[in-house]
């Protein structure tokens, strides 16, 4: 266990170029994630330093939404599904993959 200062909370480019993504789809197709999914991407966009407790949402998110891969036009990059857009907005696999990466690392670390 690391304390959660010397881990970098900032995500990776793929991540925040995912998140960038997501927003470009839901301005263009008006569909996909809420209002928390777009906060979400905007903070992973702009590779802010997330909280401890914001990494363990993301993991939260993903392991609830990972059904919606299963959807209609889901990655279909013409007519993509509302699921595929609010999966970019958190990151995409690999804002999943770097959120459990990250998730493993802090345990129950709290905020600052």
């Amino acid at each position: 266990m690391h304390e959660a200062d010397e881990i970098d909370l900032r995500c990776p480019q793929a991540v925040a170029d995912n998140a960038a993504k997501g927003l470009r789809l839901r301005a263009q197709f008006g569909r996909g994630g809420n209002e928390i999914g777009v906060a979400r991407a905007n903070e992973l966009k702009n590779r802010e330093k997330l909280a401890p407790s914001t990494i363990r949402r993301m993991v939260s998110y993903f392991a609830r939404h990972e059904v919606d891969k299963r959807g209609r036009n889901y990655g279909n990059e013409a007519n993509p599904s509302a699921g595929h857009i609010a999966w970019l907005l958190w990151g995409g696999d690999e804002g999943r993959a770097w959120a459990l990466d990250i998730k493993r690392k802090i345990g129950n670390a709290p905020d600052i």
